[in-house]
């Protein structure tokens, strides 16, 4: 039951393929889990997932109010900043690897049986 299509992209069958080729999604693998615009938002939404980093988190919050006030603002912020900038770091490498890999297998050449 099942067939498919297959229109070379030769000489007289280039109009057709054109035609044919908008309907269907490239076969272009993408294992990436971020983009250039969305890497900052949605690295932070994963980090805040993290229970340690929210309850970091609830400390700045609440060491912005001037009764409980512990320590210095900053002081408090630091250990929260150089965890997600580490993990934002780590993420970001990690992902560009990926994306090197992907243009590396997308960009390989194949073989096309033709009689």
């Amino acid at each position: 039951g099942k067939h498919r299509t297959v229109i070379p992209c030769l000489g007289h069958f280039k109009e057709e393929y054109e035609k044919v080729s908008k309907l269907y999604m490239n076969n272009r693998i993408r294992t990436t889990k971020y983009t250039v615009l969305n890497f900052i938002p949605r690295n932070l939404f994963e980090q805040f997932h993290r229970v340690a980093n929210l309850y970091f988190l609830f400390l700045v919050v609440l060491n912005w109010i001037p009764m409980v006030e512990a320590f210095q603002k900053e002081i408090t912020m630091l250990p929260l900043v150089v965890v997600l900038t580490i993990i934002a770091v780590k993420d970001g490498l990690e992902d560009y690897s990926k994306y090197k890999m992907d243009k590396q297998i997308n960009n390989l050449l194949t073989k096309v049986y033709s009689r």
